[in-house]
């Protein structure tokens, strides 16, 4: 009967170590909790939990890629976009992980979410599209400000696609057209203007050298000249003065 009792000693004592070694990886630590109380972190390596006094809470400390569902942002110039992003984060302090918040992950998914629609909804729909980087930034140290009393780090965030509606994507390429056209036609103008004033110019010194203008006369009817079906008619006393202007 002795016998009996030290064989079922040395298997609770068995069962009692068994159940109290824990090996943690080099990327997580156990938050140790005795008796509801916070106790301390250790890890990693091989730790001792004590069975019913202590109990232990694993966490990760490798950085966590989550993908931010679709969200339905109104700009700031009252255009309608879904956003998605992907955040970075990481635990840096086990302890205010898992006392400070319950379940650090659904938190940090939900806060991405509201805090992705606050910061895009600030502005215009051509910044979201042209200026995500400064964009990425300002959701980054909005989210890592606000998880800082989580022990969670937000490492990086970046905005995957801005998706319009048919609708508004149709819009845009009406706008787009209309302006190409409006440039093109003040592009037009702006060569008949100048067109204009070379062509006034021009009248301004013919008008004050007359042999100038006679010979620009005789240019153009050489011009019309070679073609042989056309007769040309010279106004005699346009040829009388020409040739007293050029023998003076």
């Amino acid at each position: 009967m002795f016998g009996y009792g030290w064989i079922v000693l040395i298997v609770l004592v068995l069962l009692f170590l068994f159940s109290a070694i824990r090996i943690l990886r080099e990327y997580e630590r156990g938050v140790i909790f005795m008796l509801g109380r916070f106790y301390k972190v250790k890890g990693p390596g091989l730790i001792l939990v004590v069975p019913i006094i202590q109990q232990m809470e694993k966490v990760d400390l490798r950085t966590v890629v989550m993908d931010v569902p679709s969200q339905d942002v109104i700009s700031r110039d009252n255009v309608s976009v879904h956003v998605n992003a992907v955040v970075y984060f990481r635990v840096i302090d086990p302890e205010k992980a898992i006392i400070q918040v319950e379940y650090f992950h659904d938190a940090v998914s939900q806060l991405a979410q509201t805090t992705l629609r606050s910061v895009l909804g600030q502005h215009e729909l051509d910044e979201m599209l042209s200026e995500r980087e400064r964009l990425n930034a300002d959701i980054q140290d909005s989210l890592d400000q606000q998880t800082d009393a989580w022990g969670i780090k937000v490492s990086n965030v970046e905005i995957k696609h801005v998706d319009l509606d048919e609708s508004m994507i149709r819009a845009i390429a009406k706008q787009a057209e209309a302006e190409r056209s409006r440039r093109a036609k003040v592009i037009h103008a702006e060569g008949e203007m100048q067109a204009s004033q070379k062509l006034q110019e021009a009248a301004e010194i013919l008008s004050h050298q007359p042999q100038a203008l006679q010979l620009r006369y005789l240019q153009t009817l050489t011009e019309i000249a070679n073609d042989r079906s056309n007769t040309i008619v010279f106004p005699l006393d346009m040829m009388e003065n020409l040739i007293k202007q050029l023998k003076s």
